[in-house]
């Protein structure tokens, strides 16, 4: 496995070594090009946004800004054909709250896809979730330091400072995914209500083999993006790529993902044998009490 020396692949929307007018401007502005609720970048804090969208990692670029998935309002389009016939008029709201039967909050939708008649009533709808990477290690230090000189530090060597940043994949499956596809998923589902997860490919391949099914009897559609390097105006950027779409039901699904894959129980038991070693052979912590006479 590749680790690059330069950690991060895109800085608010543009590639770290990218020097264009534009990218400039997006970085001394704080800029998001991805559809943010509003034009700055608002990750982490709002006056000093931590404006990673993406991070290098095994020869590919992994977003880590749910934000990101945005571009061109693509993952969208995907999801309606998803939810609902080619020809359904539909739009779709961000942040949308969902309450369990007490009224008490099992999170926010993403984005909810709304399917509506000719006098703009709601026929139907999906829940679309995006998922991306948490980050393992030191983000902000790095981030701050490229910043300080965007142009010097391009090609900065992070490799060799303490806790240089990685996707980890595990705690965003185990931490994010996976209780958010019982909580919010196990309403809608209970509901008959479809969902789409719009996840990076690298982050999808980590996950538990999946059982998939047909798009017409599917629960779940898993819709896997890619970042690919293409020429718009002169400039190097990252382009938001489907790659695939795989269909799931929805219990199968979260089995595979809640249940952990067992080790071999031997080395379980190797553990307690040494532990239990441990504690035979070591004597007894008693002190003497001195005679205080």
């Amino acid at each position: 496995m590749r680790q690059d020396l330069q950690p991060f692949a895109e800085v608010f929307g543009h590639l770290v070594s990218d020097q264009s007018d534009r990218a400039n401007r997006y970085r001394s502005r704080r800029l998001c090009p991805f559809n943010n609720k509003v034009p700055n970048c608002t990750k982490d804090k709002a006056k000093n946004p931590l404006g990673v969208c993406s991070v290098l990692h095994d020869g590919g670029a992994a977003i880590t800004c749910p934000v990101r998935f945005r571009e061109d309002w693509l993952i969208t389009d995907d999801a309606a054909s998803f939810f609902f016939p080619e020809d359904a008029k539909w739009s779709s709201l961000t942040e949308v709250r969902l309450n369990d039967a007490n009224g008490k909050s099992a999170g926010n939708i993403d984005i909810v896809l709304v399917a509506y008649d000719d006098d703009g009533r709601v026929l139907d709808f999906g829940a679309l979730e995006i998922q991306a990477v948490y980050i393992s290690g030191n983000v902000r230090d790095p981030f701050e330091y490229y910043m300080a000189d965007p142009e010097g530090r391009a090609e900065m060597d992070w490799s060799v400072q303490p806790n240089y940043p990685r996707p980890d994949y595990l705690s965003s499956s185990r931490k994010r995914l996976a209780p958010q596809l019982l909580f919010k998923g196990g309403i809608l589902h209970t509901w008959r209500k479809k969902s789409a997860v719009a996840l990076n490919k690298s982050f999808f391949e980590t996950l538990p083999q999946l059982t998939q099914t047909s798009k017409k009897v599917a629960d779940i559609a898993w819709l896997i993006y890619d970042l690919q390097l293409a020429t718009v105006d002169g400039q190097q950027r990252y382009k938001l790529t489907k790659l695939d779409e795989v269909y799931t039901e929805f219990t199968p699904a979260l089995h595979s993902l809640t249940t952990p894959i067992p080790g071999a129980m031997d080395s379980f038991v190797q553990l307690l044998q040494c532990r239990l070693d441990e504690q035979l052979e070591t004597p007894p912590n008693g002190h003497i009490i001195e005679n205080p006479f």
